[in-house]
């Protein structure tokens, strides 16, 4: 079990991330890759992937491992920077003395199955050739399995926000922290998740970022090292059927003649998230109406919608934005 205790400083410097972090995204998308978890969800996304990977891969394969320790230099904090080219600029300008800390635990460790690669020591030792291999290798996979995918994963993301965005509206942090039942429970002060280890996390008034993963299965994942930036990073349900594109939005004309003046509005509001009552009582009309409204811009893949609790929570989609803004105002 996992128990991250919290002060009074650390609930005012909680944070959710504002969006998916590339380099948490390559770890547990490579470590879904290699398995057969929620096929439901997942499997379309694994067929696609594993035919376009390629042997430069092999060194990925060898540094994360599907289950166990896994070298906390591969995921940084990023301080909110999210472009993929600092992502790994970031993992290349990792200290020496943190490559030798992360790769020695990461041998030592009792759950890896595949031997170190021969570059193992070159990278421990900051050699310039082994961080540009392995800065490729996390273009490359990265280029491979979730560029094509990087708008929805994307939407997923933001769809997850508007939700936790309500939740510290209508009940503040403790609100916030309550909202991620049954994977993390909320016992101030002190947070509780399932975990492969036992492990105690004092926040110390550091304070928590929430990283929100598509990828990421079952359960929470932290970093290892206690002196690290505090991140726990959570998984979000992905829709079913994320890895479909939806049918490009055909430009011109003025979105209100182009949908209707209703799901114009619907999809502006949605910019920041909406519930079908709120969106019904904002525009008034019925929320027989606005269920209708919304499913056909759903269909259309303008729209995601996702569940939690008694609410359904809309949020506009990268093609519903790129509809909304290509076409003017109403």
């Amino acid at each position: 079990m996992l128990r991250v205790h919290f002060t009074a400083d650390d609930l005012a410097r909680v944070r959710v991330a504002a969006a998916p972090d590339p380099l948490w995204e390559i770890t547990n998308s490579f470590q879904a890759l290699a398995g057969q978890d929620a096929p439901l969800l997942f499997g379309d996304w694994r067929r696609l992937v594993r035919a376009r990977l390629r042997p430069a891969h092999a060194l990925l394969a060898a540094l994360l491992p599907a289950r166990g320790y896994t070298p906390d230099f591969l995921t940084p904090h990023l301080d909110g920077r999210y472009d993929l080219e600092d992502a790994v600029d970031t993992v290349l300008r990792t200290p020496r003395t943190a490559l030798r800390r992360d790769l020695t635990a990461f041998a030592a460790s009792p759950r890896r199955t595949r031997p170190l690669p021969s570059e193992a020591r070159a990278l421990a030792d900051g050699e310039p050739p082994a961080l540009r291999h392995l800065g490729a290798a996390l273009h490359g996979y990265h280029r491979h399995a979730l560029a094509p995918f990087w708008p929805h994963i994307r939407a997923q993301v933001d769809a997850d926000r508007a939700v936790r965005a309500r939740e510290v509206l209508e009940g503040g942090t403790d609100g916030l922290l309550a909202s991620f039942n049954p994977v993390l429970r909320w016992r101030p002060p002190v947070l509780e998740a399932d975990y492969p280890v036992t492990r105690e996390l004092r926040l110390g008034g550091r304070g928590l970022l929430l990283q929100p993963s598509l990828f990421c299965l079952r359960r929470p994942v932290t970093v290892a090292a206690p002196e690290l930036t505090p991140v726990l990073v959570y998984p979000i349900q992905p829709a079913l059927g994320w890895v479909r594109p939806p049918g490009r939005p055909t430009p011109g004309g003025g979105l209100a003649a182009l949908v209707g003046r209703t799901r114009a509005a619907i999809l502006e509001e949605t910019v920041t998230g909406r519930t079908t009552g709120e969106l019904a009582q904002r525009l008034s009309i019925s929320g027989a109406a606005a269920s209708q409204h919304t499913a056909v811009l759903r269909r259309a893949g303008l729209l995601l919608s996702v569940r939690r609790g008694r609410h359904v929570v809309h949020t506009i989609t990268p093609a519903g934005r790129t509809l909304l803004e290509g076409t003017g105002s109403v």
